[in-house]
């Protein structure tokens, strides 16, 4: 099984908007997400489900790459990808999700890197630091959901990264 996570695009400061929430992508991050979008489908990525947190900003870069690799349907809001959720609390919730072969999971810092780390390492607290910028993709292979045992970090993209495959040769 395949779980590949995403870090929402850069938001609207907190100072500018509030409840904390409902902070949208500025037009910046739109643009990048629309540009790692690209990247994703230029390396020919498909996503059984793609989970998102309920955020504003992540639920718009959700809905970006979504649209991008065609896969509106496949759109799910998971509370437990919010901050302030624990590893073990988004694993829970991920069991209706056993059976997929592709997991696409967008949402925040620290719970994306902490859940990286966590599948790479099955420990729950470790000295791994696996940081994600905002629009940057990790992707840990794991043998099932609840993993038995530690995962195998296949690739650790910046944001940098993805835009530039998703600038290379596209016109979309």
């Amino acid at each position: 099984m395949n779980i590949y996570l995403l870090r929402h695009g850069i938001a609207v400061s907190a100072e500018e908007t509030a409840p904390e929430g409902e902070r949208p992508l500025t037009a910046k991050g739109i643009k990048r997400i629309r540009k790692a979008a690209r990247g994703l489908r230029r390396l020919g990525l498909n996503f059984d489900a793609i989970l998102t947190s309920p955020l504003a900003r992540a639920r718009q870069t959700a809905d970006i790459v979504a649209a991008a690799l065609g896969l509106e349907s496949h759109l799910t809001v998971v509370e437990a990808l919010q901050p302030g959720c624990s590893v073990e609390e988004l694993l829970a919730s991920l069991s209706d999700h056993q059976n997929r072969e592709d997991l696409l999971l967008v949402g925040h810092e620290p719970l994306l890197s902490g859940t990286a780390a966590f599948l790479v390492t099955g420990k729950k607290t470790v000295a791994l630091e696996i940081a994600l910028k905002k629009g940057g993709l990790c992707h840990v292979e794991i043998d099932s959901l609840p993993p038995r045992n530690p995962g195998t970090l296949r690739a650790l993209l910046a944001p940098k990264q993805l835009r530039l495959l998703g600038a290379r040769g596209s016109k979309s």
